[in-house]
């Protein structure tokens, strides 16, 4: 496995935490401040050069930017004009030899907690979905829309991250509930992933983002998805949680309904090799919460958590 972390364009807290844990890889967010130019090999080279001179090496971009994500997964007027900017962006990332994007199709409503101050073990806080709690936004789409746009966007980039050797990694919708008010959500399920990566348009671009807990919320044996999705898995999501999809909350990684030792030996045993990163991490006594689930001591005790766990399975 590859020990990553999750990696905000500017240095904060989190960057020298990963670091002092002894992260030398970075899933890395993109600069989101209008100044920032996806086609600019230059903008990129003065980004990925922030990261290498602090030590740390880019292999996954995270997530494809929401700039022209949003108008391609609502299939809007800008989509075309979106999806020539992603295919841009494809030769720059091979030059600084990043070859993942993990993407998802949660139009209009994404990552969503109704809650961040769930009180977890010894008065930490954690997020928290809880359907009754959640208050529609007016934003509409149809489960038929989305695949329909699904479909057009990886028919347009995938022959193109393939001359490139690019790998986009699909997310599971999160939560992974069928709809959010009028916002109907497809990403839901092992088997609706399974049609969106292997059946629609076959190739070694297109994959999975492996983010364990939203599979366990689905209700999916993870043991066997993990086995049944090997050669698709190009990025895990090291997470823990308890709960059913319309009520769940995050928890400390060991704490959680996930045996986490046991479905890192799955990984292993099964050849996947890839980067993998801790997420949706508890806020600590003494944090001010600036992004509740990606603060920075919670981040401390899981990267802890998860390189013991690689120690004692891969010295075995």
């Amino acid at each position: 496995m590859i020990l990553a972390d999750y990696f905000r364009s500017e240095r904060d807290a989190t960057w020298d935490i990963a670091k002092q844990c002894g992260v030398t890889s970075g899933v890395i967010r993109l600069p989101e401040d209008g100044d920032f130019d996806l086609s600019d090999a230059s903008h990129w080279q003065t980004v990925y050069k922030r990261f290498t001179d602090f030590g740390i090496t880019p292999v996954v971009i995270e997530p494809m930017p929401n700039e022209v994500h949003d108008h391609i997964k609502a299939g809007d007027a800008k989509r075309d004009e979106s999806i020539e900017r992603v295919i841009k962006m494809f030769p720059i990332m091979r030059s600084l030899h990043i070859d993942t994007i993990c993407f998802n199709w949660m139009a209009h409503i994404g990552w969503l907690r109704t809650s961040s101050n769930y009180p977890e073990r010894g008065g930490a806080h954690v997020t928290e979905f809880n359907m009754s709690d959640f208050k529609p936004t007016g934003a509409k789409i149809t489960a038929n829309t989305l695949w329909q746009n699904y479909e057009y966007f990886i028919k347009a980039v995938i022959p193109e991250a393939e001359k490139y050797g690019i790998k986009l990694a699909l997310h599971p919708d999160d939560p992974p509930v069928p709809r959010l008010g009028d916002v109907e959500r497809i990403m839901i399920s092992k088997a609706n992933i399974k049609k969106a990566v292997y059946d629609i348009l076959p190739s070694d671009s297109l994959g999975i983002t492996m983010c364990q807990a939203n599979y366990h919320i689905m209700g999916e044996d993870l043991e066997q998805t993990i086995k049944d999705f090997a050669d698709k898995i190009y990025l895990i999501h090291f997470r823990n949680t308890t709960g059913v999809p319309n009520h769940f909350r995050e928890t400390f990684h060991d704490n959680g309904d996930l045996d986490m030792a046991k479905l890192m030996r799955t990984y292993i045993e099964n050849g996947v090799n890839v980067p993998i990163r801790v997420d949706h991490v508890p806020t600590l006594a003494g944090e001010h919460s600036t992004l509740p689930g990606y603060d920075a001591l919670g981040r401390l005790f899981a990267i802890g958590y998860l390189k013991g766990i690689l120690d004692s399975i891969e010295r075995m």
